[in-house]
């Protein structure tokens, strides 16, 4: 067997074997079966973390989750971060025949037949893109949703010279190319904290001989780092939120609430239609945006009621109500998870699954419900006004 891809390293007197593989390459499965057998090491480290590794190897429980445990653990971001990639995936499979990640199907596999250990080298994609998110501005955020739904609807060829630079990425670096070339400041927390991540977590393996399975891109930047002590705790660490969005949303429902109360005092009758222009405004806009959504009539119901007083409280949502109140009336099957990456594809598809319903209906009433807040607010200072 050739050395072609295999970097052999001692690392505090451990011997360290890293297998930069092609994770669009059937080659770099036979060559992670390969070098595992032949050297059969104490600790076989793969390039994913536990959530990936759960998509992976329970492919039947993630489709039997409960999208009505989704939105109660706010894990609505995961779902569909795992929808662009499972989707990405299937373009791929269709177009060549290529499953991405059978290099660490195989390295779970092989660590399993020889009785190494198991290590899951990266960081949580969650705190990834946490990192991701708290080091872009408001236009960045927009691009960044903007890029993940574009590679979920994409229905564009993918070239060969695309495949051959898949070649050199894992499906998370190649669903986010595009938006790094656009923010090259987001390679830090994609790349570069991953690679003193995984050079860390591959030092600390347990044993003195270990096999890392990896995509091509992260060898260089491992094998710098690797020589160096990386503080997990630190690379772990979700950036802190400005406080000025929190003050802001506590201002202004504030300020509704003290300007109808004000009215009320000084004119009962005006302070009546203001709170009833609140209402309006903020339930119905929420019950359309629903309603657009193919909402339940109960989830639509549900926006009503629940927009106006969740308008002022920015600590929850409206759309969060009507998606629970959809996800428990029209609770989405393994089906429905079975074919979603196959669904999102159309858009009678994308409406008719069920969990991408729930997802419309959240993400609807929520805009129904934001545009009922500005429109509600002015009607309330306008009688505010009116009424001086």
């Amino acid at each position: 067997m050739t050395e072609d891809n295999i970097t052999r390293l001692e690392v505090d007197g451990k011997q360290v074997i890293l297998i930069g593989t092609a994770h669009v390459s059937k080659r770099s499965a036979e060559q992670v079966k390969e070098v595992v057998e032949r050297e059969r090491p104490d600790s076989v480290c793969i390039e994913l973390d536990a959530q990936r590794y759960e998509s992976v190897t329970q492919d039947k429980k993630w489709k039997e989750t409960d999208i009505f445990k989704i939105i109660k653990d706010k894990k609505a971001s995961l779902l569909l971060m795992n929808l662009a990639i499972s989707s990405f995936q299937n373009r791929l499979a269709d177009q060549f025949g290529i499953k991405p990640g059978s290099e660490m199907i195989q390295g779970i596999r092989s660590a399993e037949e020889t009785g190494a250990e198991l290590v899951l080298a990266d960081r949580n994609i969650q705190v990834t893109f946490s990192r991701i998110w708290g080091g872009i501005g408001l236009m960045g955020k927009v691009q960044l949703i903007s890029s993940v739904f574009f590679s979920i609807f994409s229905k564009e060829s993918i070239s060969e010279e695309e495949l051959e630079k898949m070649k050199q990425q894992d499906t998370l670096n190649a669903v986010m190319d595009d938006f790094t070339k656009a923010f090259p400041r987001i390679k830090k927390p994609l790349i570069d904290e991953r690679d003193q991540y995984l050079a860390q977590k591959i030092k600390e393996a347990p044993g003195q001989k270990i096999v890392a399975v990896l995509g091509a891109a992260h060898i260089p930047g491992i094998k710098q780092e690797i020589y160096r002590d990386q503080d997990l705790k630190a690379l772990n660490e979700v950036p802190k939120k400005s406080n000025w969005p929190k003050i802001i949303g506590w201002a202004i429902p504030i300020m509704i609430l003290s300007i109808i109360a004000y009215t009320f005092y000084a004119n009962p009758a005006a302070g009546f239609d203001q709170a009833i222009s609140w209402i309006l405004w903020n339930g119905t806009l929420a019950a359309i945006g629903s309603a657009v959504a193919f909402g339940h009539p109960l989830a639509i119901l549900t926006a009503f009621v629940a927009a106006p007083i969740s308008s002022l409280n920015p600590l929850v949502a409206a759309g969060w109500f009507s998606g629970l109140t959809q996800a428990f009336v029209r609770r989405p099957n393994v089906g429905d998870f079975d074919t979603l990456s196959k669904d999102v594809f159309t858009v009678k598809g994308f409406w008719d699954n069920k969990v991408t319903r729930v997802l419309l209906v959240i993400v609807l009433t929520n805009l129904g419900s934001s545009l009922g807040t500005f429109i509600g607010g002015a009607d309330v200072l306008r009688l505010f006004f009116e009424n001086l």
